[in-house]
């Protein structure tokens, strides 16, 4: 019997894999409300992926994709946070406009490279500003899992992948080697 790894079944179900250039790049900005149609048919296909990609692997922690991991060279992304009641979090032209002082370090992996996982320091709380389809701007702060898995979704959108954050001299784990599966992601009370 063949397994398949896991970034093998994300690329089967239609993510952009590590090494591809449009990883690399940042994603063009919408101009809103001009390109509103644009915007909601690339949120439209955002959310189609991650439907896709629920139904085969369960998010403990949550999830988040960006429009460049399916090939949509756009700053667009979608983030479902962990509670699955939660509404998911659309953000068209994201910018972090601060964020905390205070880090901590987590793993993280990445549908674009599914077969590891990596320690990544990230602030505790992140403020961000984003575009709306009629172009008005709204502020939101983040904190903690959200917060990560939203900046992780903006670093795609910047052309960086998680393992640009990571410490010096830290590699990231085989996913065979990681054992937070299944458990969200501790924060100190």
């Amino acid at each position: 019997m063949t397994t398949v790894r896991p970034s093998e079944q994300m690329r089967d179900l239609g993510v952009v894999q590590y090494g591809a250039a449009v990883l690399a790049e940042a994603a063009h900005r919408f101009d809103l409300p001009d390109e509103k149609g644009t915007a909601e048919q690339t949120v439209e296909t955002l959310f189609a992926a991650m439907e896709r990609i629920a139904r085969v692997h369960p998010f403990a922690k949550g999830m988040g994709i960006a429009a460049p991991q399916i090939g949509i060279a756009r700053a667009a992304a979608v983030v479902q946070p962990a509670d699955p009641i939660a509404a998911a979090i659309v953000l068209l032209n994201p910018r972090i406009t601060a964020h905390s002082d205070e880090t901590d370090e987590q793993y993280e992996g990445c549908l674009s490279f599914f077969d590891v996982r990596g320690m990544v320091p990230r602030p505790l709380a992140i403020t961000v500003t984003t575009t709306a389809l009629d172009g008005t701007e709204a502020t939101t702060v983040y904190e903690c899992g959200l917060a990560r898995l939203v900046a992780h979704e903006i670093d795609h959108l910047d052309g960086l992948l998680y393992t640009a954050r990571m410490r010096s001299g830290v590699s990231p784990i085989p996913v065979e080697q990681y054992r937070q599966t299944g458990r969200t992601w501790a924060y100190e009370q």
